[in-house]
């Protein structure tokens, strides 16, 4: 099926488009009340995730809304652990954790590798689902977290803010780590290929925390694998290429590294200025990002400040996918979010006629 809007695709490719693609992190989520009841038909998130029908209806909310240029995936980064047997469960106000965190070289040897039609189905069942019913209006982003990301969870049995487990293990016992995270990014290669199969037209992959390691131990522990990922995903599906986007959260001091893996896009956290990362990296890949999220608890005025402050730091030219530079929190009121999106659109618009006049 034709795409009708694939100005997303053609940004990651850094090919010209009539104005910058807009799409953002969580945009299926708490800050809309139709997923929120959505949510409450389905019981918890897990059940949610797990029903092909209802992930498409809250991918599909949003777009609804808004004129978005892409749709992503209803998912959650730890559905690889899950399917290893790990016990993944959500505690009210707490965020997820596992009954059985991995704690031992023997733990990690006896990990499965999952079968993404099998013990992942229902994440295939979803992309198809949702690639049937958006009709190719807009592309269908699928993602995994990294395997650094997907291991602190694991190891830590949950969030956390210093990661004294798997810090301890990665010091102590490296052999260990390393194997796990081999094993890992075995896995996300298998199950977004998979995605790619199921009709998955751009890949992300989310590494939340490598920003909490030093330089050294981020080349070692996280961007390796990652690029592991990259060297064995299928860049090419329905003779178009797959553009892939790699995100780190606070690795504005890596940027050089991440766009020399191969990845198409960088995405981008807010505590870099998107000109500055255009200078050092953008004449390689494309661009995601990168306004702060708690800007859409501002006003509107403010929203469409800001939203010009960073398509004026890019300046003109292919390659920048406007998002966040994180996920979009549940406290902001829905119709910020139509300043936010419908600000992009006008003032790229307005600035790519500028140049087309110069």
């Amino acid at each position: 099926m034709q795409l009708k809007n694939d100005r997303y695709l053609k940004a990651l490719l850094k090919q010209p488009v009539d104005k910058t693609p807009v799409w953002m992190m969580r945009q299926a989520g708490r800050y809309l009340p139709e997923y929120r009841a959505t949510r409450a038909q389905a019981g918890d998130f897990m059940s949610l995730c797990r029903n092909a029908e209802l992930a498409c209806e809250v991918t599909l909310q949003p777009l609804r809304r808004y004129a978005l240029d892409a749709a992503i995936l209803f998912s959650d980064i730890l559905t690889i652990p899950d399917a290893m047997g790990l016990g993944l469960y959500f505690s009210e106000g707490e965020g997820p954790k596992f009954e059985r965190p991995i704690r031992s070289a023997n733990d990690i040897a006896q990990l499965p590798i999952p079968d993404p039609e099998q013990e992942l189905q229902y994440v295939m069942n979803a992309v198809r689902t949702i690639r049937r019913e958006l009709k190719g209006s807009v592309p269908l982003i699928g993602f995994s977290g990294s395997p650094w990301t997907l291991a602190t969870y694991m190891v830590e049995g949950g969030s956390s803010r210093t990661f004294p487990t798997i810090k301890k293990m990665m010091f102590t016992d490296p052999k260990a780590l390393h194997m796990l995270l081999d094993k890992l990014a075995q896995s996300v290669v298998t199950y977004l290929n998979a995605q790619i199969k199921a009709g998955a037209q751009s890949l992300m992959i989310f590494d939340t925390w490598g920003g909490v390691l030093t330089p050294r131990d981020y080349q070692e522990f996280s961007l390796h694998y990652m690029q592991k990922i990259l060297d064995g995903l299928i860049r090419e599906a329905d003779g178009r290429k797959v553009p892939v986007t790699l995100f780190t959260k606070n690795g504005g001091l890596w940027l050089e590294a991440i766009a020399n893996t191969g990845c198409d896009g960088v995405g981008l956290d807010w505590t870099i200025d998107i000109g500055n990362a255009r200078q050092r990296i953008g004449d390689q890949v494309a661009l995601q990002g990168n306004m702060d999220p708690s800007i859409l608890l501002g006003s509107p005025e403010r929203i469409r400040e800001e939203v010009k402050t960073i398509l004026e730091s890019y300046g003109t030219g292919p390659g920048h996918v406007f998002n966040l530079g994180h996920g979009i929190t549940p406290d902001v009121n829905p119709d910020n979010v139509t300043v936010f999106i419908d600000a992009v659109h006008e003032f790229s618009l307005a600035m790519q006629a500028d140049k087309t006049s110069a």
